[in-house]
């Protein structure tokens, strides 16, 4: 999870850089950003078509971001974000996921306490008074909450013309949204096939609901990319997941890249453009098997 830990392998990154934490926030989204297009091919603008949408949840309306391509019918793919939300960063690579033949829908998880974006990018979340509105979002995403979200989300997908229903449907997942991918998987077993979780939190915890003890239940396959300080944290983490992926019978790809917590997301200061990219290839193929 971002924590003091995690917080710690920023600094060093961002020192790397040239920056602090202080000149990381001054930049803001727009130049935070600005390095997106290194790591994911850019493409026509009228290659997708987007919109917000407003899905019917069993605990009231979630907003979210819908992208896919022009034409045709594609898998579908749930995306959940890090601790930062739905924002400018998740929107960047949903656009690239969708140039890539999915139909892509990024969720606000905190669209029971309020609307996208509750951060413009992720140096809002770092500050002090983002993490203190952040913890009372995060509070309400329980094991209960993800399931029931992710049952809303697979009936949106299925409901619209750009999502081929005779493809299986993905997700991915990246920090708090690593095991969601595992939840949603297990809440609608007949149609999500792929689960991808990058630099997840807590896939492996000693509750009855570990999100590892869940893949039993699942018909998915699954790419499981550890930050390489969590498996410092954790190191039984990645044993644990591929035991659990070998005795449940579900294929399972369990790696510790070279860079920390974060490195997959543009907007973080722990991104790392090689190791981000060899992540994302990773999980076109994963799901090139819709």
């Amino acid at each position: 999870m971002c924590d003091d830990f995690t917080a710690e392998a920023e600094q060093a990154n961002l020192a790397r850089r040239g920056l602090d934490r202080r000149a990381f926030t001054a930049l803001g989204a727009s130049a935070a950003l600005a390095g997106c297009t290194s790591i994911m091919k850019t493409h026509p603008a009228n290659s997708v078509q987007e919109r917000m949408v407003s899905i019917t949840t069993a605990d009231g309306v979630a907003d979210a971001f819908f992208v896919h391509p022009a034409k045709g019918s594609h898998p579908g793919v749930i995306m959940w974000p890090d601790i930062a939300g739905l924002r400018e960063a998740k929107k960047i690579m949903a656009r690239s996921l969708a140039a890539e033949g999915h139909a892509v829908l990024v969720v606000n998880p905190y669209y029971r306490g309020q609307p996208a974006p509750v951060f413009e990018s992720f140096a809002g979340f770092r500050t002090p008074e983002g993490q203190a509105k952040v913890e009372p979002l995060r509070a309400a995403l329980t094991p209960d909450a993800i399931t029931r979200d992710a049952k809303a989300y697979v009936a949106f997908l299925d409901g619209q013309k750009s999502v081929d229903r005779q493809r299986g449907i993905g997700t991915s997942g990246y920090c708090m949204g690593g095991p969601f991918t595992v939840r949603t998987a297990a809440a609608e077993p007949g149609r999500v096939r792929a689960a991808a979780s990058f630099h997840g939190a807590g896939l492996v915890t000693d509750k009855p609901e570990s999100p590892h003890r869940m893949l039993a239940r699942t018909r998915a396959s699954y790419l499981f990319a550890i930050a390489r300080n969590d498996d410092a944290r954790q190191p039984s983490q990645k044993t644990d997941l591929k035991a659990a992926a070998a005795a449940a019978g579900r294929p399972a790809e369990v790696e510790v890249y070279p860079a920390d917590h974060g490195w997959c997301v543009p907007d973080s200061p722990a991104w790392d453009p090689d190791a981000a990219d060899k992540a994302w290839q990773r999980m076109l193929a994963l799901f090139a098997r819709l």
